[in-house]
């Protein structure tokens, strides 16, 4: 499914189906510290019910899943949701394509909402209403982000510019550790009740930096078939050059959590 927004990659339409099955292989690289964060802090475990909204292929409820929580997942693309069923067999999570902005559960349904990675791509105005009401009284979003660091990791900052070269107008270049940013709309119905932000170093070898790469917005999920296998060619070139069989890339992590008022 097409995705364009005015205030993304210069309003270059998107789409996360095309990227699944990197997306699948490549992007469930979070480290433990991150999901020990949410588990520290009382959220996604025994006795909740947590709905992920654009859960991509499930990442979050299936790392999280063994602490006992009820999990559902939502996102737009069916492909997303289609690798997430897969990976999750055996795990009692439900999943549905349906946009965020078009959930519909009852009042009152979940203890925690999340959103790992997506926040950005909602109609907040639209959103925040709906999320109010299916929340239990003192219920909590809680907004999730990883982003690697391009000015502090030299092989980070040398694949970015390789994806400005074929995607000028992508606008996830240029990442800086700093707290989420919350819509302003949200102040009327919630409270931001605790934020961090931390360094992590996250471990890859060539081949899982390149699908990595790959598998972000700017690349596969937007370029054409003979811009990719161009993009291809020269970043398993660049990685050559650059970097050695195994590695780190500097990265930073964020939260933020919303308590409904």
């Amino acid at each position: 499914m097409l995705i364009h927004s005015d205030h993304i990659d210069g309003g270059k339409s998107f789409d996360w189906g095309r990227t699944s099955a990197d997306y699948a292989r490549f992007r469930d690289i979070y480290p433990d510290v991150f999901y020990q964060k949410i588990i520290a802090r009382g959220l996604c475990v025994h006795g909740q019910t947590v709905l992920d909204l654009g859960t991509g292929t499930g990442v979050l409820p299936r790392h999280l899943h063994r602490y006992g929580a009820k999990w559902f997942g939502t996102d737009i693309s069916p492909e997303q949701i289609e690798q997430a069923r897969r990976l999750s067999e055996g795990m009692d999570i439900d999943y549905q394509t349906v946009p965020a902005e078009a959930i519909d559960f009852p009042d009152g349904t979940f203890d925690v909402i999340t959103a790992c990675q997506c926040f950005w791509y909602f109609d907040h105005e639209q959103l925040m209403p709906r999320l109010y009401h299916i929340l239990k009284p003192n219920g909590v979003i809680l907004v999730l982000y990883m982003a690697w660091l391009p000015f502090e990791d030299a092989i980070a900052g040398e694949s970015e510019q390789l994806v400005l070269k074929y995607n000028p107008t992508w606008s996830g270049a240029g990442e800086t550790m700093h707290p989420i940013e919350i819509p302003p709309c949200y102040a009327n119905k919630f409270t931001v009740t605790d934020h961090e932000e931390y360094l992590l170093s996250v471990p890859f070898s060539q081949e899982s930096w390149h699908g990595r790469m790959k598998a972000c917005r700017g690349v596969g999920a937007s370029l054409s078939d003979k811009e990719l296998q161009a993009w291809e060619q020269e970043h398993r070139q660049l990685l050559s050059a650059i970097a050695p069989p195994t590695f780190t890339i500097r990265h930073y992590a964020a939260l933020a959590v919303l308590q409904k008022q």
